[in-house]
């Protein structure tokens, strides 16, 4: 650690893969992984393909490929009735390096950040990366996991520079109505606070429209939006996102992304502007998917004692309880991988409220979920 920056010392990696689990076990189910099971879409594929081949192979605009910007400010006036300037957007190599890149340009060292909880679980190493300090605020079942007016007032202090909302969330797979986002525009108003609304999952969005937090009355200038090609569009590994938000944050994000990694990928994004072509086809096709597996995954939960449920309105995440195991996070994921080969998260990575529950995701196909709930279903506790 000589040679290693103070600041990192206490900074704890985020959730991540337990490659040994996946080898040791031949006929693991794994629900960990928040990675979409499709492939992208060939049509997408082959299009992107195409363009390799004309010449889309070398550095394109720092900003991002100028097509791409107008197809995204083009989708968000024609799906949410709001226009977006291309001044306004920056095409980043995913929204989670977005996101560390947005922190990294409003964030002093000993600026907090409040996060409601459960929440993604790399928001803290992101925030704490640039010196900033994450500030948890818990939301519980008894609530639905929506916010809490009192907590979130409470926890804001001078230092308070933003608020993160993941809208669908992930871990809990809920989705903030338009109560929640109310309180949040009034009190980013009231304090002259930025809003960082992730949101990833604007498609899997089951009941109801899905509400930008941007597009609420007189907030836009006080909210920075994040996006992804990544679950929306089956396309995890092309590591293409936006951001979208006031012009002198995105001018130094712009400035932030030129000395990391200079533009997101020429071919990725010449895929993006393909898959916004045909996003509406893409939900139908995919997105529905998942709609039918989470609801079957809900079902099934809710008929094995050990578990309760909060069902999601969003996302292909569940966040069960299982508190009356008397086992922690941790201890039940290793009782569950051991005794029925399924892997899934503990609650605890998603903050300290996570603790008492797990995630699980429905990234797979129906049979091999229908195994994975045959087996819990047989476990005691």
């Amino acid at each position: 650690m000589k040679y290693v920056a103070d600041r990192f010392k206490s900074i704890k990696p985020s959730l991540t893969l337990d490659a040994d689990a996946i080898s040791k076990y031949t006929d693991l189910v794994d629900l960990s992984i928040g990675d979409t099971d499709f492939i992208t879409d060939s049509r997408i594929i082959d299009a992107a393909m195409a363009d390799a081949k004309k010449g889309y192979t070398k550095y394109g605009f720092p900003k991002g490929d100028p097509e791409l910007i107008g197809a995204i400010c083009s989708a968000w006036e024609e799906d949410f009735h709001q226009k977006v300037h291309p001044d306004q957007v920056i095409v980043t190599a995913s929204s989670c390096l977005g996101m560390a890149e947005l922190l990294t340009a409003i964030l002093n060292p000993g600026d907090e950040v409040i996060v409601p909880a459960p929440y993604f679980a790399v928001y803290k190493q992101q925030i704490e990366m640039p010196g900033g300090i994450c500030i948890e605020v818990p939301s519980c079942k008894e609530e639905g996991f929506h916010l809490n007016e009192d907590r979130l007032r409470a926890a804001i202090t001078p230092k308070t520079r933003a608020i993160i909302i993941n809208n669908p969330c992930n871990p809990t797979g809920i989705v903030y109505n338009r109560t929640d986002l109310m309180l949040i525009a009034q009190i980013a108003l009231q304090y002259d606070l930025l809003i960082l609304a992730d949101e990833i999952y604007t498609r899997y969005v089951f009941d109801g429209p899905f509400i930008p937090m941007r597009t609420l009355p007189d907030i836009a200038d006080h909210v920075v939006t994040l996006n992804s090609f990544s679950k929306n569009f089956m396309m995890t590994g092309w590591r293409v996102g936006y951001i979208i938000g006031p012009e002198e944050i995105i001018r130094t994000v712009d400035m932030i992304n030129g000395g990391m990694i200079y533009t997101a990928p020429s071919v990725s994004q010449r895929a993006a502007i393909h898959a916004l072509s045909m996003r509406d086809d893409i939900e139908k096709k995919y997105v529905a998917k998942y709609r039918e597996r989470l609801n079957y995954a809900a079902d099934r939960i809710e008929n094995i004692p050990y578990m309760t449920l909060t069902r999601p309105g969003g996302t292909f995440y569940l966040f069960p309880g299982i508190s009356s195991t008397g086992l922690s996070s941790a201890a039940f994921c290793k009782r569950i991988l051991t005794d029925a080969h399924v892997l899934a998260s503990p609650g605890h990575v998603f903050g300290s409220c996570g603790e008492g529950h797990i995630r699980l995701t429905v990234t797979q196909p129906m049979e091999k979920l229908e195994a994975a709930f045959d087996r819990l279903e047989k476990l005691k506790f």
